[in-house]
């Protein structure tokens, strides 16, 4: 079932409205690529209070202006034609305001910086919580570098 405002994990009942939403997005968007739900949640609170940390106010109140959650699709409709891109990196690119984080498989950034390294330090907390790779690129495209990560549990 997908999360709502109004139906929605006890473990994002304290935070804000627009991080709370945020959250619910990334939650359902991570169950949607095939994430398990118990994994899902922590990494989608923690992404969610970065991102509203972050955020200008500007794009705080663009977000809380646009609707509800994002829908998790309907079940059979994941991406089980697509197992990639439960694989997929990040990319730290050059974009026409700066520096852009996203998804290998991505057409929109998830976060565009001013500031390369700034960009770099986001992408890099990202793909450490997925247990992907975080590519960077240089200013004419070309790859400057690539590393992986992997999630190991201790138990």
């Amino acid at each position: 079932m997908p999360w709502t405002l109004n139906d929605y994990p006890s473990s994002m009942k304290n935070l804000n409205d627009i991080t709370k939403k945020k959250a619910i997005d990334i939650a359902n968007s991570m169950v949607d690529e095939g994430y398990e739900e118990g994994r899902a949640i922590p990494i989608a609170i923690e992404q969610a209070k970065e991102w509203s940390e972050n955020a200008s106010q500007e794009e705080l109140d663009e977000y809380e202006r646009s609707g509800k959650p994002t829908k998790r699709s309907a079940e059979g409709e994941k991406y089980e034609n697509n197992p990639e891109r439960l694989d997929e990196g990040e990319q730290v690119v050059a974009h026409e305001d700066g520096w852009a984080v996203k998804s290998s498989g991505a057409e929109r950034p998830s976060n565009v910086f001013d500031k390369k390294d700034d960009a770099i330090e986001r992408a890099r907390e990202i793909a450490k919580n997925k247990g992907t790779s975080l590519t960077i690129y240089k200013q004419d495209g070309s790859v400057q570098d690539k590393k992986t990560y992997n999630n190991v549990v201790n138990s």
